[in-house]
């Protein structure tokens, strides 16, 4: 009994003992962590120096996403033999160019996915990967500036895809007005006079108009994470329906050597695109009497999306 009541009594010291050094180990660790918290504090105010110093600007960073998968007679499965894959890969690059007195900004984005679904059963069922997701995107910002905040400048944006209907269609917007620069950071232009050119073989769904262009774009590290957002906005003054819009949302966040992981997803509304997707899938022949092609008063337009999780790299 008394080595039961001298066992109990050590592990009651021990169990005391062990509390009392991870409590005075939390009070060590507190003022390390403000320490290190301030010194974080200085080194971004450091950059934030260093960014604001005229000269070029250089980054990139990109997502690699990749998921496959196979079953053979698994015979819980409605097709027990199958082979499935989804790839996707996203890359934003830039090279900005600030001086006192102008800036020259150039952004680029690309986007693509491969999805693969294949039925060993089905001899006509495809074994190859189809491309899914299929972005790209070139941007060119000149500003003449009026002082630390506004200039005059001119943009060009080329939008397209490049691995399915390359240029078909594809966008081009020049145009000229105003540039708003608040931060290094944020960069928001507004160009009242506006031509967007759009480049396709279906003259029926497809047409270039004078407008207004509005681009906000937001480009930041934050120690460890990356964040790129933008959006880019077309208001055609000849027709609603010709107007369109693009938003699109990047985060990195590095881990080791620069490897991290990445995060991005994409909004888009354009009726353009939504009619000669409605006009390409339509077929009369299925139903009597006929019915009227899609026009843009009757086309379902509705909002098109994208996301892409993964590795990401940090150049």
């Amino acid at each position: 009994m008394k080595k039961i009541s001298i066992l109990f009594v050590c592990m009651f010291i021990g169990l005391t003992v062990n509390a009392q050094t991870e409590e005075e180990l939390k009070k060590e660790q507190a003022p390390k962590k403000a320490q290190i918290a301030k010194l974080q504090s200085e080194v971004d105010a450091l950059q934030s120096k260093i960014d604001a110093l005229p000269g070029w600007r250089i980054g990139a960073f990109g997502t690699i996403g990749a998921s496959l998968s196979g079953f053979n007679n698994w015979y819980a499965r409605t097709a027990p033999n199958t082979s499935a894959g989804n790839i996707g890969i996203t890359v934003n690059a830039y090279a900005n160019l600030i001086k006192e007195d102008y800036f020259w900004r150039n952004s680029g984005t690309v986007n693509l996915g491969w999805v693969k679904i294949d039925n060993k059963d089905i001899a006509t069922d495809s074994d190859k990967f189809e491309s899914a997701t299929d972005v790209f995107s070139i941007t060119s910002l000149y500003g003449k500036r009026l002082n630390k905040k506004w200039a005059l400048s001119a943009l060009g944006e080329y939008r397209t895809t490049i691995l399915d209907n390359f240029n078909d269609p594809g966008y081009l917007d020049l145009g000229a007005g105003l540039t708003w620069t608040p931060t290094e950071r944020l960069v928001v232009v507004m160009h009242p006079g506006n031509y967007n050119f759009v480049f396709s073989n279906n003259s029926t769904a497809f047409n270039s108009s004078v407008g207004a262009k509005i681009v906000a774009d937001y480009t930041a590290s934050y120690h460890k994470l990356s964040v790129k957002s933008n959006l880019s906005i077309f208001q055609s003054y000849e027709d609603s329906n010709l107007s369109n819009w693009t938003w699109t949302n990047s985060f990195g966040y590095t881990i080791w050597k620069g490897i991290g992981v990445g995060f991005e997803f994409g909004l888009r509304n354009n009726k353009q695109e939504a009619l000669n997707n409605a006009l390409v899938n339509f077929d009369s022949s299925t139903v009597f009497p006929a019915p009227a092609a899609p026009t843009f008063d009757t086309v379902d337009n509705k909002l098109q999306t994208y996301w892409v999780f993964g590795l990401n790299y940090n150049l």
